[in-house]
């Protein structure tokens, strides 16, 4: 089962089903990096006025919209839905300081200036991280942050893996039932060691799950910085 193939049609269906039901996309009044209303903020990503920033896989252009308007960043969004970047141009493109892409993200990172800072908001796992990380490195420079939040721990219960192979999770759409997605799901000291193979030193890794349920889902958001070194390490094969 393709990866990116699955993924890339479960996105396009999520966004045909908002377009299609004209679903209001307001900036956001605050930050939140896994839709629990939980955790840090936006403070994690520092001063960013002025920066070079990416969203990769930026959906709706919610967060590259708050940022660019509420904290003067350059922010360009990322996405390889057609329609999540509809719902990004429609909802955003008029705004000064914000940009969206159609691409894929990898791609895209080959071609791109240096960021300054690149943040995912629960996009980061669905990217194969021996492709995604190379890429990483080579569109930061020495001092970029890298900021993501990425599943820890699934509603079913079950937990992140240190094997770096993706595995199969639902989408729950409302209205339309659940949608599979393919997700490389990983443990802490996996990201941390992937990351550091490529360059980043972990900083931080926080938890976040929902207050007040008892439902097992949980998350975690990695801070990273880009270290000295130029020329990533092959990660071996898990």
């Amino acid at each position: 089962m393709n990866a990116d193939r699955v993924n890339q049609e479960t996105w396009e269906t999520v966004g045909r089903h908002y377009l299609e039901r004209q679903k209001p996309c307001p900036i956001p009044d605050s930050w939140d990096w896994a839709m629990y209303g939980t955790g840090p903020g936006v403070e994690v990503l520092g001063d960013v006025a002025g920066q070079r920033v990416l969203d990769l896989g930026c959906g709706s252009g919610r967060h590259a919209a708050y940022l660019a308007d509420c904290h003067g960043a350059l922010v360009e969004g990322v996405d390889y839905s057609t329609t999540q970047l509809q719902r990004a141009q429609h909802h955003f493109g008029h705004l000064n300081g914000v940009h969206f892409h159609h691409a894929d993200a990898v791609d895209h990172l080959k071609a791109a200036a240096p960021y300054d800072v690149i943040y995912s908001v629960l996009g980061l796992m669905y990217v194969d991280p021996h492709q995604l990380l190379p890429a990483l490195a080579a569109a930061t420079q020495p001092g970029a942050r890298l900021v993501a939040s990425v599943l820890h721990t699934s509603v079913t219960g079950a937990g992140p893996s240190t094997t770096v192979t993706p595995r199969t999770e639902k989408l729950t759409l409302p209205g339309a039932g659940t949608l599979p997605v393919r997700m490389w799901v990983l443990a802490p000291e996996t990201w941390e060691r992937l990351l550091a193979e490529h360059h980043f030193t972990v900083e931080a890794i926080a938890e976040i799950s929902p207050e007040g349920s008892e439902s097992p889902v949980s998350c975690r958001l990695i801070q990273a910085r880009r270290t000295h070194s130029t020329s990533p390490t092959p990660t071996p094969a898990a």
